[in-house]
């Protein structure tokens, strides 16, 4: 059978080595394309201490150890992942993208897997209390396991008191901390906060104590104790490269992309939680097995192996 591959091209370049990069990569490399992985290490994912809703792990699955399990997969196909931060991009004259990552890389297409990056409270280690599991960032992932206890958010903006009010849903024990700030919100959405029974302290913090399996927090009025802290700061899609191409973007900063991933930027596709939709891992695995597909098939077109003269 001849090699679909063209000697010394790349066929596309994935920057970012998290759940969805490193899908993008494995099914590009099972579609026996020449793909490159730019993994900077900065997945949020390695953060999580363990996720239980990941299906197919009925015990849970830390984030560090599925991401080494994704790497040796990929390292079984022989893909070349450059443990490097890609720093630019920029579109050649002959419609081509080059990756700057310590080295010049060009490539027909390339996966934006950039990731979005936390917001962290003022809390002193505070990445170590995330691997801990004391101080979270996505109850959507999480909040099941503090169900009937009491937790707190911090935040004083519409990204807390949502956090606050999705929370109520597995406890009536809730607190925001404003950590000394007003709260920012809107009288129909403070409305709703009073409604649920969500207790708002505007008190600065003295100091954090964590335990095993408490946070207890040193307010000026007195002590409280809580199961787990949420950072409810909200998080920014690292879209830099996106923004250097004149990719589209939503208001909150995120990649627009249409179905199969594809952005603005023709042959740019991006996928995980650098584009719009639910942040969540196996959301992340599919928009990348989705972007991979739709640029083999592009690939096939471009070689005449595709039924349909377009897609």
């Amino acid at each position: 059978m001849d090699d679909p591959r063209r000697k010394g091209d790349i066929d596309c370049i994935v920057v970012g080595g998290g759940p969805a990069g490193l899908t993008a990569a494995i099914y590009l490399a099972r579609f026996r394309r020449r793909v490159i992985l730019v993994d900077g290490g900065e997945s949020r994912a390695g953060l999580i201490p363990r996720s239980h809703n990941h299906p197919g792990y009925p015990d849970g699955i830390g984030g560090r150890e599925l991401l080494d399990r994704m790497r040796q997969q990929l390292r079984n196909y022989g893909v070349t992942c450059l443990p490097d931060k890609a720093t630019d991009i920029a579109r050649l004259q002959d419609g081509r993208l080059a990756v700057q990552a310590g080295r010049t890389l060009v490539a027909d297409h390339v996966i934006l897997a950039t990731g979005s990056r936390d917001r962290l409270p003022p809390i002193r280690d505070a990445l170590r209390h995330i691997r801990e599991g004391l101080v979270r960032q996505c109850p959507v992932c999480d909040a099941y396991e503090l169900t009937g206890k009491p937790v707190a958010v911090i935040g004083d903006g519409d990204c807390a008191a949502g956090e606050a009010l999705f929370l109520r849903h597995y406890t009536s024990d809730i607190t925001v901390l404003t950590l000394g700030q007003d709260l920012q919100v809107s009288v129909g959405v403070r409305s709703k906060l009073d409604r649920a029974g969500v207790r708002i302290v505007t008190e600065k913090a003295a100091g954090w104590d964590f335990g095993g399996d408490r946070v207890d927090v040193r307010l000026e009025g007195g002590q409280r104790r809580f199961a787990a802290v949420y950072s409810g700061l909200g998080s920014d899609p690292q879209n830099t490269l996106a923004r250097k191409l004149g990719a589209k973007l939503a208001a909150d900063g995120r990649i627009l992309t249409d179905a199969h991933q594809e952005t603005s930027a023709e042959g740019v596709f991006a996928a995980g939680d650098v584009v719009t939709g639910l942040n969540q891992i196996a959301v992340a695995m599919a928009q990348g097995e989705i972007a991979a597909t739709r640029i083999h098939s592009r690939l096939r077109l471009a070689e005449g192996r595709c039924v349909a003269d377009s897609l």
